[in-house]
């Protein structure tokens, strides 16, 4: 048996019989909020008089930053900035998830708060329409930290048979992400797929398009919503790059990109030279493209396990083992867009974003305007 939480373990049917009471016109708002690590989620909740319609009727609140990773104890104080609001799927309507923005004591960003950065970026960039799709893997844990349905001292079958694969000998915990993904739609967040991975318990959710801005909040709330449906089921999901050692693969979040030119009949010159200019900025990328300045990304970046190496820049079209991969279908019709596989998945999906339409879009306009 997995090794699954207490928590998990209580009686669900007492609870119910709280959840399904009344609750009148209150509303429970609950805020999001990434913490010092850059990779974890907080959150809290409050009662409102009333069910908010819009964001702007959400109060900003605040919370006790060195608890959190973001502050002294002496000037704790960190406030939440309401950005975006979702449907709530465990408390259901008309309950809220509210995703916040993080400011210091003297209201500039938390060294962790790399929206603020990203979304002047996108508003520069936004005539161009610019669209992101990011495929977010992960891994399903025991609270002990071993693979969910591993054996306990020892390995599964070599891989093969999972990608995708069905049946209990193959797909290891799809309970949950089919309830995350009805959660997701539920909040309103833009989930586009969900498939099995190539290592056992390792599994894959997409979010887009979206456009701008709009693809750091989705996907965060997306990882949020995901840590709290293994919560209900007592094990725990991890976006490490490489959780297991050996011939397994690893962990990333590819992210898939394109501009209104690129979309358009003849396209594919858009892409080819945003490819050029990605190729002379690879090692900037690879220093964003995880919380950790690449060190993450150095242990599944190797050239295997279809990675390209963390060294080399590298493109190509229906090429897994590239670092920029252009799908065969957009090779064919000479448009539409291109996939960088380098971020890893515990990557801060503003910190991408930003990166990408930098290096794509804005670099060369600012040498233009000099």
């Amino acid at each position: 048996m997995a090794s699954v939480s207490s928590s998990s373990r209580l009686n669900k049917a007492v609870r119910q019989q709280y959840m399904s009471l009344p609750q009148g016109q209150k509303c429970q708002v609950t805020y999001i909020w990434i913490d010092g690590t850059g990779e974890a989620l907080r959150n809290k909740t409050r009662t409102l008089d009333t069910e908010p319609k819009s964001i702007e009727e959400i109060p900003e609140w605040n919370f006790d930053g060195s608890s959190t990773y973001q502050a002294e104890g002496s000037n704790s104080d960190m406030y939440l900035i309401p950005v975006r609001m979702f449907r709530d799927p465990f408390n259901l309507d008309p309950n809220k998830l509210v995703l916040c923005e993080v400011l210091k004591y003297n209201r500039l960003p938390a060294e962790t708060n790399h929206r603020a950065s990203c979304n002047e970026v996108m508003e520069k960039v936004k005539q161009h329409h610019m669209w992101f799709g990011m495929e977010q893997e992960y891994t399903l844990l025991g609270i002990d930290g071993h693979p969910f349905s591993w054996p306990p001292n020892g390995f599964p079958a070599p891989q093969g048979p999972y990608y995708c694969g069905v049946g209990a000998n193959s797909a290891y915990g799809r309970d949950i992400v089919e309830c995350h993904y009805k959660a997701c739609l539920y909040a309103g967040v833009k989930i586009y797929g969900t498939n099995a991975e190539v290592m056992p318990s390792q599994w894959e959710f997409q979010v887009g398009p979206c456009e701008g801005i709009e693809m750091g909040d989705h996907l965060w709330v997306a990882r949020f919503l995901l840590h709290r449906v293994c919560e209900d089921f007592g094990v725990v999901a991890t976006l490490d790059p490489k959780p297991m050692k050996g011939n397994w693969n690893g962990a990333g979040c590819h992210t898939n990109v394109s501009t209104k030119e690129m979309r358009e009949e003849g396209g594919l010159q858009y892409i080819e030279k945003a490819i050029d200019k990605l190729g002379k900025k690879h090692p900037e990328h690879i220093c964003v493209y995880d919380p950790r300045g690449g060190k993450d990304n150095m242990r599944r970046l190797t050239g295997l396990h279809e990675t390209s190496s963390i060294h080399d820049f590298s493109a190509g079209v229906a090429n897994r083992g590239a670092s920029i991969r252009i799908p065969r279908q957009v090779g064919q019709e000479k448009k539409g867009y291109f996939e960088d596989r380098r971020p890893a998945a515990n990557c801060d999906p503003y910190a991408v974003t930003k990166a990408i339409a930098i290096t794509c879009l804005l670099e060369e306009e600012e040498k233009g305007a000099k």
